[in-house]
């Protein structure tokens, strides 16, 4: 069964590779529109991916009647997306992460229930073959239990989180965090009002989880080295994309191995690998599609699984649950260091700080309290949003 897909936000970036994954996969989705407020843009777009182009979401909606609404947009407006679409009967896939604060995110879970359609919310990291493979070399026992874990991210913690969370597959239980800000001149917030910006933000933290776990997370001011989580146990350990086992003078590296074919003259992914004895592979499942690369297999995986969350009545393979611990353990790490270094205690049960100051930052930077939904869908959204104006987070 071919679903019919809106996709909301197709300008540069992500929602472009959306596209892109989208037309790939034809035997589960036909792209009946797209959605821009910029009316140059959507022309532009509508004409490049061979669909209709709307610039009212409500219209859109109204006229075309989409099973499926994939919210590209930046995440303050997730849940405008999410309600009109719901009140329009189309289940929604939305960007991450889900939302800046608890309360919006239980009001996307609590629309999407009332009016029996599916949510989704697309985090690719666990996703990536990369991060597959990691999970079948932790269920194999190549490094062991799992002992200790360092976590450093330089914007969008959560991806980070989410790679931890699986890994472990255990919950965090507490959390305690610092906040430090350093000088950086002539720094430019890129993606928000390209201003500069007088000092910059940093923040560590200490995650401790149910299985006695702890991870110790940073996000720096800046670095000359991209996102990574290192994953340490008794027999060995992942750090970035290499596998590491035994210890001492005896520890062996085996690096992930990346091959490639083609597909309809499209160099893809084929697979990705450690040449351990014997070897662990992880097969790129959507190859035939022509899905390309690391990020790709996760998208796809996410189109691909929801059309058969969808068809099938089954629970999404993420959700909007797991997507807000996430985001939660931003929150919470945040928080810590707003109460001065205190531990604070998981899942959240108050409002916190961190969030009534979002709150707030919506009613500044858009004029309406987020939960009037009507007021929020004439707004357009910038990437940082009330996130990069109150804790500096992308």
């Amino acid at each position: 069964m071919k679903l019919r897909l809106a996709v909301v936000g197709a300008g540069s970036g992500r929602g472009q590779s959306w596209l892109a994954t989208i037309r790939k996969l034809t035997e589960h989705y036909e792209l009946c529109a797209l959605c821009e407020v910029d009316e140059q843009r959507a022309r532009e777009n509508a004409q490049r991916w061979g669909t209709l182009a709307y610039t009212d979401l409500t219209a859109l909606l109204k006229e075309q009647g989409p099973d499926v609404v994939l919210c590209a947009i930046p995440p303050d407006g997730n849940h405008v997306v999410t309600y009109l679409a719901s009140e329009h009967g189309a289940h929604v896939i939305v960007e991450i992460p889900i939302a800046p604060t608890r309360s919006i995110a239980e009001f996307m879970m609590e629309v999407t229930q009332k009016h029996g359609v599916k949510l989704e919310v697309a985090e690719n990291v666990y996703r990536w073959a990369s991060e597959r493979l990691k999970r079948k070399i932790v269920e194999a026992g190549l490094i062991g239990d799992i002992v200790h874990v360092r976590l450093w991210y330089l914007s969008g913690s959560y991806h980070g989180f989410n790679a931890v969370r699986t890994l472990l597959k255990s919950e965090a239980k507490r959390v305690l965090g610092y906040l430090g800000m350093v000088p950086v001149p002539n720094h430019l917030a890129s993606g928000y009002l390209m201003r500069d910006i007088p000092e910059s933000t940093w923040e560590g933290g200490i995650i401790e989880f149910e299985n006695g776990v702890v991870c110790l997370y940073e996000m720096p001011p800046s670095g000359h080295r991209g996102n990574l989580w290192e994953i340490e146990g008794t027999e060995g350990g992942l750090i970035g994309s290499e596998l590491y086992l035994g210890t001492g003078s005896n520890r062996r590296k085996f690096p992930f191995r990346f091959e490639y074919t083609t597909v309809d003259g499209q160099r893809v992914l084929d697979h990705v690998r450690v040449d351990t004895e014997p070897p662990l592979i992880f097969e790129n499942p959507f190859k035939r599609y022509g899905v390309a690369d690391d990020d790709e297999v996760a998208r796809a995986q996410i189109l691909i699984g929801f059309h058969k969350a969808v068809t099938e009545d089954l629970k999404p393979e993420y959700g909007a649950e797991n997507a807000w611990r996430d985001q939660e353990l931003c929150v919470a790490v945040r928080e810590s260091a707003l109460r001065g270094n205190i531990w604070v205690e998981l899942p959240l049960s108050e409002l916190t700080e961190v969030e009534r100051q979002m709150h707030e930052a919506y009613r500044r930077l858009y004029g309406c309290d987020p939960l009037e939904v009507e007021c929020m869908s004439k707004v357009a959204f910038p990437r940082g949003g009330v996130r990069w104006d109150v804790a500096r987070w992308l």
